[in-house]
């Protein structure tokens, strides 16, 4: 009787070889596939970023993470908290970078030119501050804001402003803490963010999780007569 040999031969070898060969051409596809899905349901749909300062305190905190819905971007109305591309208005021009472009729609580097605010003023209000109790008055009519950081007036900056077609006025909730739509007062454009820089409307903050839900659920503004 002869003992077979636990030694593997060369022809396993190879066979074991091709097997892991034919594994990974499977694999690498599958994860570019599912890479382009990623960026294509974020570039589309859905997407989350990350809260940086606390310019929309109370309503949004530095470490928050948000759910931007980019299927609203056409349809912002008053109180929405969207957000924006700030290059031109809040954030410098860059020229074109097609390798930075696409890191950044890899999510592989930071989004430094976005921002996120409060809609404040659509296409034909009039957006003033202050009254006599340093409250806004949208139109003629106050605003009851409950969602402001409750350590001042609604604006330091006196300002009464007609937003113009197509444009939007925006101000964070942390007004005393906030560079937004007054930082451009005098500047061209006046202080209006285009409507078509709109990346979407922020739906929800899903980190960290004790802070997950709905934002705004209970401050909606009130407009007094």
């Amino acid at each position: 009787m002869t003992r077979e040999s636990s030694v593997p031969g060369p022809g396993r070898e190879q066979t074991k070889r091709r097997s892991r060969s034919r594994g990974w051409r499977f694999v690498v596809p599958a994860l570019a596939i599912g890479a382009v899905l990623a960026v294509l349901f974020r570039a589309t749909l859905f997407d989350v970023f990350s809260i940086g300062s606390g310019s929309m305190e109370p309503t949004l905190t530095a470490g928050d993470r948000i759910l931007v819905n980019r299927l609203a971007a056409d349809e912002i109305q008053h109180s929405d908290v969207v957000v924006f591309d700030g290059t031109g208005t809040l954030a410098p021009y860059r020229s074109p970078d097609p390798v930075r472009d696409l890191l950044k729609a890899l999510r592989l580097t930071g989004h430094d030119e976005y921002f996120v605010k409060r809609v404040i003023g659509l296409p034909g209000d009039t957006i003033s501050c202050c009254t006599a109790d340093g409250e806004l008055t949208r139109n003629g009519r106050i605003l009851e804001e409950e969602y402001v950081a409750a350590d001042g007036p609604a604006s330091d900056l006196e300002f009464e402003v007609t937003v113009p077609s197509d444009r939007l006025w925006l101000l964070g909730d942390h007004r005393s803490a906030s560079a937004d739509s007054r930082a451009l007062l005098g500047a061209p454009g006046g202080g209006m963010i285009p409507l078509d820089r709109v990346v979407g409307r922020v739906d929800k903050i899903v980190w960290p999780l004790d802070r997950a839900g709905d934002i705004d659920e209970n401050t909606s503004p009130h407009v007094r007569q």
